[in-house]
């Protein structure tokens, strides 16, 4: 590998290889959030807790994972990704072990919190560091980073399965938790940001070149229009992945087999590989669509494209084949606000304080995992699932309107006016 020293041009080896080691570490964390609903129903069938309270553990993860990103953010701007995401690892291990361990609701509660505060350690650094890397592509590398944690956990769902099926779900939380957080700590030794002068930046129409503070950040507009339209994108998507496993069983399908590619395993199974897969390339894939179409116009499409999936899930997901598309297709329609909000917000605000300012709107996500609890509730004063899809597709519908008649208008307004300032200072 080329050598690289402060203030020469970006060697591509050396930033794709850190894109790379963000990928792996996000991968290493993703089971945390999309493996959790493999254990939900065992543990209610030891320990009979109900799975609405089980579930708080779920939205205390989801809070403390992104609700703190922005303090963790604040390190990284400071000391650089490697102690953040070092630090994150050793919380990732020690938190399932707890797990593997809980015997009350309080307990499981307390390892949700630790879980989070690790979790939002290495994904907040991997994104904010592939954000400051990728300057010219920041769509498509944030999408991938963010990528290892929307797919990361297909490749393990099975062998979780196999192990709580074998062994015990504390098998499975002691076992993967230990195994994840030593391959995190191995790989954070090698991760840094870039040195002045390596990271391109190719100039765009709505890509500032003024690097806003949080604080600066906090107090336009423009911020908190992005931070609603995460909330009600999100709200959908996590209420579906984290019941995912609860949804299937009561649509009665979960355990029924299902085949695909000559191999025959349960709809659950293969609705989880599948959903993570999509999940996983929506991510990549819509922050490179979004890079040469406009982040606007991409959110716009693909948030229609969510409802009409999360309304479909509702009115014809009871049945195997088509829980497996259908799930799929709200999956591959939600994962991609993980790629676009924190490329549009790194656009509008600069990649000085990215992580920061970054991790300030992905709290957007811990806001809408408080509503995950509440979609089993009007599971159970409605008798079903379709109203909690119908209420997820109208959200879907009106963050793509706000995409088009605010943001995009708004975000026009935001850059034209710190051109306009930048050439009166010149002209001063």
């Amino acid at each position: 590998m080329t050598q690289e020293t402060p203030g020469t041009a970006t060697v591509p080896s050396t930033r794709w290889l850190q894109l790379l080691l963000g990928i792996v570490c996000m991968v290493m964390i993703a089971n945390l959030q999309y493996g959790w609903n493999l254990f939900v129903n065992p543990i209610d069938q030891k320990f009979h807790w109900g799975r609405a309270a089980i579930q708080v553990a779920f939205s205390i993860f989801v809070l403390t994972e992104t609700w703190l990103v922005p303090v963790e953010g604040w390190f990284v701007d400071r000391f650089g990704p490697r102690i953040v995401v070092f630090i994150g690892g050793i919380l990732v291990a020690v938190a399932w072990a707890i797990d593997s361990v809980a015997a009350s609701l309080p307990m499981l509660y307390f390892a949700a919190a630790v879980s989070g505060i690790g979790a939002g350690a290495v994904y907040g650094t991997c994104v904010a560091n592939a954000l400051k890397w990728f300057g010219d592509r920041r769509g498509l590398a944030a999408g991938l980073t963010a990528a290892g944690y929307g797919a990361g956990a297909a490749a393990t769902v099975v062998p979780i399965r196999d192990v709580i099926a074998g062994y015990g779900y504390q098998s499975a939380f002691l076992w993967f938790g230990l195994g994840q957080g030593i391959l995190i700590l191995v790989l954070s030794g090698f991760l840094r940001a870039p040195a002045a002068g390596q990271a391109p930046a190719r100039p765009r129409a709505l890509q500032t070149t003024r690097d806003h503070s949080p604080f600066e950040m906090l107090r336009t507009p423009l911020f908190w229009v992005l931070y609603f339209m995460f909330v009600l994108v999100a709200s959908g998507g996590l209420m579906a992945t984290a019941q995912l496993a609860s949804i299937a069983t009561d649509f009665g399908i979960a355990n029924k087999p299902l085949g695909t590619a000559g191999i025959t395993a349960t709809t659950l199974s293969v609705a989880i590989i599948v959903d993570n897969i999509l999940n996983g390339l929506a991510r990549p894939f819509f922050g490179w669509i979004s890079d040469i179409i406009g982040r606007e116009v991409t959110m716009c499409v693909v948030f229609m494209l969510g409802a009409l999936s999360m309304w479909g899930l509702g009115v014809a997901g009871a049945t195997p084949l088509m829980f497996v598309l259908l799930s799929g297709a709200v999956y591959f329609t939600w994962g991609e606000i993980y790629s676009l909000f924190p490329a549009t917000c790194t656009d509008a605000y600069g990649t000085r304080y990215a992580a920061t300012n970054a991790g300030l709107l992905y709290t957007a996500k811990g806001t809408s995992a408080l509503l995950v609890p509440l979609a089993n509730l009007l599971m159970s004063a409605t008798g079903g699932w379709r109203d909690v899809f119908m209420v997820a597709a109208g959200m879907d519908v009106v963050a793509a309107v706000l995409a088009i008649a605010v943001l995009k208008p708004m975000r026009a307004r935001h850059h034209a006016g710190i051109v306009a300032r930048a050439q009166a200072a010149r002209a001063a």
